[in-house]
């Protein structure tokens, strides 16, 4: 069992960010893989406020990075699925599990091609995850770059990375919709250019946009900053300089100079919406989340029918566990699109966060009447009764799930769970 003072004690020095504190207590031998009240190590708290020198020291005293909390996150997966590149690549050289999944059933490859995390997609890639695991919601990290992507200089980079990778793009996801057809529907004319040179078509690039964007590839940012200064009318695009300037020079952590490319080419054009979620991401990275927050809410003001700021607003607003603000945005959203359940999916999650569960459940069971083959809104239906302690509709749950996915290891765990509740 778990001792409270240990416990606290190692929580605490997380929580405060003290190094010092932390150094003393790993030397007095103290225990790195206890948890808290929702399953996470002191490894997981430290990945997810992205303390890089704090995951390290624990890695190092034998913190596991492959444990899951209740969420079902490690700090592996937190890390790819929040674009930690530092700490995930300390998780990948501890061991973690490239197979392991998050409670959506994706690999670390596939939140990191959704949220916009080139450099994180690149280091999955280069680690061996398989580019084409789909989850469960039928899709993979393609898919998930087109579907929830923009289409825009960034998300048209991911793209490229995942297709070079041997990503299929006639892989289907539970709609029977393909990238292609999904990039079609959405007029992702950059997408649609990548699936075409796949197929065949000409590159008709220059050879120094070639170099830059290979340069690119090996994390070589001071090189490919370089040669675009050398070279700064390399790209046909106006706009498309400042992006590469800036996504190097926030590659290098010189969020300033990266901020200033952005507003340089929103200057040259005000619709070029993408910028602010660029500007939005740079001051997450530098801390600032009321700057990205109002960041996101400029594009939203510009065009709110679109859904691609206000979803990726609502998405770190629940990193920043301001769930009942992630709940209004997902209100917006689901008003404008009540076809989209992998909404009510986050809804849900939101809503058991704040321990709303009665909420949950009767959210994750409009996703259950759309798709009651989804092993995974049985699984989280299941889990928000556990809360409730209603264990045996919990189990009659799980087993409706099972009968979708017999083999799902995180429903076969939870029906275990729900079992032992009853007894």
């Amino acid at each position: 069992m778990n001792n409270p003072t240990q416990d606290a004690a190692l929580f605490a020095v997380v929580e405060e960010e003290d190094l010092v504190r932390l150094d003393q207590l790993l030397r007095e031998g103290r225990p790195v893989d206890v948890r808290d009240a929702d399953g996470r190590t002191p490894l997981m708290r430290a990945t997810q406020k992205n303390h890089v020198d704090m995951a390290r020291r624990l890695i190092a005293a034998g913190a596991d990075v492959n444990a899951r909390d209740h969420s079902l996150l490690s700090p592996y997966l937190c890390a790819g699925a929040n674009g930690f590149y530092d700490i995930l690549a300390l998780t990948l050289a501890a061991g973690a599990e490239l197979r392991q999944v998050n409670r959506f059933g994706g690999t670390a490859l596939l939140p990191s091609s959704e949220k916009g995390y080139l450099r994180t997609v690149q280091l999955c890639l280069k680690a061996g995850i398989a580019v084409n695991h789909a989850n469960k919601l039928g899709w993979s990290a393609l898919l998930e770059a087109v579907i929830l992507g923009d289409g825009g200089f960034l998300y048209g980079d991911i793209v490229d990375a995942l297709v070079a990778a041997g990503a299929d793009i006639a892989l289907r996801d539970r709609d029977s919709k393909s990238s292609r057809q999904h990039a079609e529907t959405l007029g992702q004319a950059r997408v649609l250019e990548i699936f075409n040179r796949r197929d065949g078509a000409p590159d008709t690039r220059p050879p120094a946009v070639k170099e830059i964007r290979a340069w690119i590839g090996q994390f070589a940012y001071s090189e490919a900053l370089a040669l675009l200064e050398q070279q700064p009318q390399v790209f046909d695009d106006p706009l498309a300089a400042p992006y590469y300037r800036g996504y190097l020079l926030g590659e290098l952590k010189r969020y300033p100079e990266a901020l200033a490319e952005y507003r340089r080419a929103l200057a040259l054009d005000a619709d070029a919406l993408e910028f602010h979620f660029y500007t939005a991401n740079c001051l997450r990275l530098m801390k600032k989340p009321d700057e990205a927050l109002a960041e996101y809410d400029v594009a939203i003001a510009r065009a709110p029918e679109r859904s691609f700021h206000r979803y990726h607003k609502s998405n770190y607003l629940r990193e920043l566990n301001r769930h009942e603000q992630a709940l209004a945005e997902m209100d917006i959203l689901l008003d404008q699109q009540p076809w989209r359940y992998d909404f009510s999916f986050h809804q849900a999650n939101s809503l058991r966060a704040l321990k709303r569960h009665e909420e949950a459940v009767a959210a994750i069971e409009q996703a259950i009447a759309h798709d009651p083959e989804n092993a995974l809104y049985h699984l989280h239906k299941a889990q928000s009764l556990g809360f409730l302690g209603r264990h045996a509709e919990a189990l009659s749950e799980l087993n409706a799930g099972l009968r979708a996915a017999p083999g799902d290891a995180d429903l076969g765990d939870a029906r275990a769970a729900a079992q032992q509740a009853l007894t």
